[in-house]
């Protein structure tokens, strides 16, 4: 007998998770074993329809794809930009839903119209630095920050961020507006290139069901 193949799903940890697995509910595919809150294991199995699970960090989702330790990922649009990773994008879950924008104080707008060479601080190196040299062609410094991207502009590190927005809010607390818009983000479902093509039937079939419930 030919062992049972699983299709492997790697989720962004948090709210994506939550939501991508309610998601799944409505077209059928459940996991017991991932709604126990104390659990401490790493991988969970459906046996019924032979799908696995696994949590990860964002970034590390689109990693899990493209080296086919995951057939599926699920992630938002900011990672797939940024890790640009070998793998097909298949499908917006429509949930999760902001942007990704340069803002800063308003007196800094002057600086983007005139192409002045400006510091950027982001979280997201590569699609400030692809925003800024492909598609404003404005040469900029590039400061690669981890925590708390909208104090860079308030302590003077730079003259502008490139950082997600969902509401504002902590833009407009801090005395920053949003200057213009880089892309709309939201969850996305990426696909291995060889699972792709080995396992055509049950994803495409699994991207039709999504299409249906979104």
């Amino acid at each position: 007998m030919e062992e049972k193949r699983y299709l492997t799903f790697a989720l962004g940890k948090g709210r994506l998770a939550k939501k991508t697995l309610e998601l799944f509910e409505k077209i059928g595919i459940t996991c017991e074993e991932m709604q126990d809150p104390d659990t401490r294991k790493l991988i969970f199995v459906n046996e019924e329809l032979g799908l696995r699970f696994f949590l990860a960090k964002g970034p590390d989702v689109p990693t899990y794809v493209e080296y086919g330790a995951a057939d599926i990922g699920v992630v938002g649009k900011d990672t797939i930009l940024e890790e640009a990773r070998n793998i097909y994008e298949v499908l917006d879950l429509g949930f999760g839903k902001c942007r990704m924008c340069i803002c800063g104080p308003a007196s800094a707008a002057e600086l983007l119209q005139h192409h002045e060479q400006i510091r950027v601080a982001t979280k997201y190196p590569r699609i400030a630095k692809d925003y800024f040299y492909n598609k404003k062609h404005q040469t900029v410094e590039i400061i690669k920050l981890n925590g708390s991207i909208e104090l860079a502009p308030i302590v003077g590190l730079s003259e502008v961020i490139c950082d997600i927005v969902e509401t504002g809010t902590t833009l407009r607390e801090n005395g920053l507006t949003v200057l213009e818009e880089v892309c709309p983000l939201s969850a996305r479902v990426v696909v291995n290139q060889v699972s792709m093509k080995m396992e055509n039937e049950r994803i495409t079939k699994l991207i039709r069901e999504l299409k249906k419930v979104i």
